[in-house]
Order: structure tokens, then C-alpha cells, then sequence
């Protein structure tokens, strides 16, 4: 796929058919793929910022940014998707390494954490994120606390 564009917006800036593709790509993974039934919509996303890459119209690999205090106290990545047909491209590590660098260079912190799908320790720690210790089950999927310093 050669006409991938990153796009980056706050809650206010997205069109309503960026917004769509948006929740379409996050419940076909988090919803129809991993069997979670679970309320997408938290109040969160008018709070964040969204990261995605598309081909047209369509998101292929997205995750929403959050400054510093508002889900934790670091900095924050979550909403982590990379398509089904997109998988094992490298689009995945694009997203985490441009995420990273928009946490740096435009909210200026270092400091991040994620709550992360257990079974996706090995990706993020490529990244520098580390376990805390912090073992649950979210919507009856294992996940572990990750912080990056």
C-alpha cells in the first residue's frame, strides 16, 4: 500500500467521516476480532489526540494520545489498532514510533504509560516501555501496566 497518509487532530478537528473510521476500525478489532463487547465510547476521545493512517477514507493503524494527568499522571498511548489486512507490515511500529514522537515534541515529556494487552509485552518493550507490575483483566483479556521513562 503506497498511498498510506498519517494524519494527526484533536476530537474538534475530525471530520464526522474521519470520526467513523475511527470507532469502525476500533470495534472491528477490540469488538468483532477479540469477542469484547465493551463501551468504546468512554468521554475520553474529546480529550485526546488521534493518530491514525489511512488509504483513502480508510484507517488502517490508529491510537489516541492523551497529555500528561489526564489518565494517569504520565503521558498516555491507548486505543492502540493496526487493521487485520495490515498486520505484520511494520504499520503497527510506525504508529507506537510517530505516537512517541508527538509525545516528545509537542506535549515535551518522555515519560508515558500504557496499559497494554499482555500478549503485546515484546512489541512495546522494543519501545522502551517496561512492566510496572501491575497484572488485571480488562473486559476479561489480560493487561499489564507498561511505563516508558
Amino acid at each position: 500500500m503506497t498511498n498510506i497518509e498519517w494524519k494527526i487532530k484533536t476530537f474538534s478537528e475530525l471530520t464526522t467521516t474521519e470520526l467513523y473510521e475511527i470507532i469502525k476500525a476500533r470495534i472491528n478489532v477490540f469488538v468483532v476480532e477479540q469477542h469484547c463487547p465493551y463501551a468504546d465510547l468512554d468521554d475520553y476521545d474529546q480529550l485526546a489526540l488521534h493518530l491514525w493512517a489511512e488509504n483513502g477514507d480508510e484507517v488502517l493503524a490508529y491510537c489516541r494520545i492523551f497529555d500528561k494527568g489526564i489518565k494517569y499522571p504520565e503521558a498516555s498511548i491507548g486505543r492502540v489498532v493496526t487493521t487485520k489486512k495490515m498486520r505484520g507490515s511494520g504499520l503497527g511500529k510506525q504508529l507506537i514510533k510517530f505516537a512517541l514522537e508527538v509525545i516528545e515534541n509537542r506535549l515535551g515529556t518522555a515519560e508515558i504509560r500504557i496499559s497494554a494487552q499482555s500478549y503485546l509485552l515484546k512489541f512495546y518493550s522494543a519501545f522502551g516501555f517496561a512492566e510496572t507490575g501491575k497484572k488485571y483483566l480488562e473486559d476479561d483479556i489480560p493487561h499489564i501496566e507498561m511505563l516508558r521513562k
